[in-house]
């Protein structure tokens, strides 16, 4: 079967086409004819070496996290779906990838497609979807009334994230340029704050929780805008001991990521707030709970750009650009 790989870490030329074995499924596991894949910034981060200390890999390895497509083969002690079945899934951290003709899924991390979405809309949801539900739901535990600040409100996190806080009865600030704010606005942002004109913590305040999603300082600067009690989660680092230590990392590793981790949290402390490092796991049972806010119109895929899966390097050029306005999908078929 055709994937799209990469060779070792530190070139982009490594990341190739190449004709693979069809996998076979474990007991556990479904296969998966994949319609269509979602491209997420680790997806370019793998190939460099990024994680490398975190995520284990046998090159060469196939691309990407993200899939929705057809079941045709079930092991021996699947009992949720059966052949035919249209499913979607995040397959990230499991040693396998999205970007190929067939991809082995885990039983316990699929769910069934939503019936009102096309494939290349369900494979937009899988990543953005459990990053913002196990930040809001699980960390933050954020509740009716709270305020959420989501920086890059019209990136992939930010489009769902957002979605994801009203539903949830929160009131949502948010920063994006001006051509974005008509879109941010419509998933229901609340103050909107154009980054080339404004700073944040300059303009917002009071909030309960922030979403880091954006390099450099913005976590810093976030946490002028917070009040006490309230929690910071971070996707993009630095990492902490806790993360370590969830991940069964050795002593070094573990110290290591504490003193990565130990000015930030310093800083947050101080203001009575709580960071924490988050790395989003597959899981199917809540992958299905946020099928049913699909399904039910709450909230609605946001994409920017498909792609054929010939143009899946183009694609992933395109996305590393960070202009993209929600997600960037490769189509199989």
């Amino acid at each position: 079967m055709r994937a799209l790989v990469f060779k070792r870490y530190g070139k982009p030329d490594q990341v190739t086409f190449a004709d693979i074995a069809r996998p076979v499924p474990m007991s556990d596991e479904i296969l998966v004819q994949v319609h269509a894949a979602g491209l997420n910034p680790i997806d370019n981060m793998i190939p460099k070496g990024t994680f490398k200390p975190i995520l284990r890999f046998q090159l060469p390895a196939t691309l990407g996290s993200d899939l929705a497509g057809v079941v045709v083969e079930v092991g021996s002690r699947v009992t949720r779906f059966k052949p035919g079945d249209a499913v979607f899934a995040s397959i990230f951290d499991l040693g396998t990838g999205a970007l190929a003709e067939f991809a082995l899924v885990p039983e316990s991390a699929a769910a069934l497609k939503p019936a009102n979405l096309d494939f290349v809309q369900a494979a937009s949801i899988p990543m953005v979807g459990l990053t913002s539900w196990q930040a809001l739901k699980e960390r933050a535990r954020l509740k009716p009334g709270q305020k959420l600040f989501v920086p890059a409100g019209a990136g992939g996190i930010g489009t769902f994230a957002i979605q994801l806080a009203k539903y949830l009865g929160a009131k949502v600030g948010t920063t994006t340029s001006t051509g974005n704010r008509d879109l941010v606005g419509s998933l229901g942002a609340d103050e909107v704050i154009d980054y080339k004109k404004q700073q944040f913590e300059e303009v917002l305040q009071d909030y309960d929780a922030v979403l880091g999603t954006v390099r450099g300082d913005a976590i810093e600067k976030s946490l002028r805008i917070l009040k006490p009690g309230s929690a910071v989660v971070s996707l993009i680092g630095p990492p902490d001991a806790a993360f370590a230590c969830a991940r069964g990392m050795n002593f070094f590793m573990v110290f290591l990521f504490g003193l990565l981790s130990r000015k930030i949290i310093r800083h947050a402390r101080k203001g009575g707030t709580a960071y924490s490092f988050l790395f989003v796991r597959p899981d199917g049972s809540q992958l299905a709970e946020i099928g049913e806010l699909l399904k039910a119109g709450s909230i609605r895929p946001v994409i920017d750009k498909v792609f054929p899966f010939e143009q899946a390097k183009e694609a992933l050029a395109y996305l590393e650009k960070g202009r993209a306005k929600g997600k960037v999908v490769v189509q199989m078929k």
